[in-house]
């Protein structure tokens, strides 16, 4: 099994470079590296539990990329780790680089699509107010809203075992997410339309550099003019297969779909 991560923040500049997973990454002797006191919410979670002992291995990660191979050395009291920290290494930015705009759902299905994007691999994620979507973030509401769905990116890539978690964007309008979709070199609208069925996702041509964005609309679809705005911006209209997926789970598809053919699963 993969060592569980843990989150701090701040481990320090990097000393060189390596993605967790790759015995070369890692190598070196982190039980006689420097002591790192793991304390706090986190300390606690990896001691009382996880009930992490000595000789086990984790990972510490600020989200943003760094990370460091660790060995548990001790335990003290209830909630802190002891540590030998291995060299803090970079996780090179991944290309190309994957955005979901996701029209916000009703309910938590938009923390359960954060959840499941993070855990596919998104690299940001955006809250978007589509014209038809019943949920609305105004005032306190969207503020508590954005800071649920940020909470759940980061936990989320903790259990999928992420150093690079997903950005998770204050909501845009839609000419923000027209602006968005015109600087990217792929835009794909996901569209559900008999009479305008769309190119198949699984064919389009894809960049090997860049940003690829994905809108997803609202359960009552997307309006003529959101899709008439996107395509202004150069967004392609695509389907993903002869079903119909719920916004809260169209992302993760075509999340899954676009990492495995750039290679990014490989």
């Amino acid at each position: 099994m993969t060592a569980p991560v843990f989150v701090v923040d701040d481990l320090g500049a990097p000393e060189g470079t390596g993605t967790p997973g790759d015995p070369r990454a890692a190598a070196g002797a982190p039980a006689g590296g420097p002591r790192y006191v793991l304390e706090g919410p986190e300390g606690r979670h990896a001691v009382s539990v996880r009930r992490l002992r000595p000789g086990e291995e984790v990972v510490l990660t600020d989200g943003a990329g760094h990370w460091a191979a660790c060995v548990v050395l001790d335990t003290e009291g209830r909630d802190r780790l002891v540590l030998g920290r291995g060299p803090v290494l970079a996780e090179p930015a991944p290309e190309p680089r994957l955005t979901v705009v996701q029209a916000l759902p009703k309910g938590d299905r938009g923390e359960r699509a954060v959840e499941t994007m993070t855990e596919t691999g998104v690299d940001a994620i955006v809250p978007w107010s589509a014209t038809r979507c019943i949920t609305q973030w105004k005032g306190e509401r969207g503020v508590k809203a954005l800071g649920k769905w940020r909470a759940t990116a980061r936990e989320a890539g903790k259990q999928s075992r992420r150093v690079r978690f997903p950005e998770v964007t204050e909501a845009m309008t839609g000419k923000q997410v027209a602006a968005l979709l015109a600087r990217a070199e792929l835009a794909v609208v996901l569209h559900e339309d008999p009479g305008h069925p769309g190119e198949p996702l699984a064919t389009t041509a894809l960049p090997t550099s860049g940003d690829i964005v994905v809108v997803v609309g609202p359960e009552g679809s997307l309006t003529p003019e959101e899709l008439d705005l996107f395509g202004e911006a150069g967004a392609r209209v695509c389907r993903l297969g002869r079903t119909v997926l719920r916004t809260s789970t169209a992302g993760t598809a075509a999340a899954a779909l676009l990492l495995g053919r750039t290679g990014r699963w490989s």
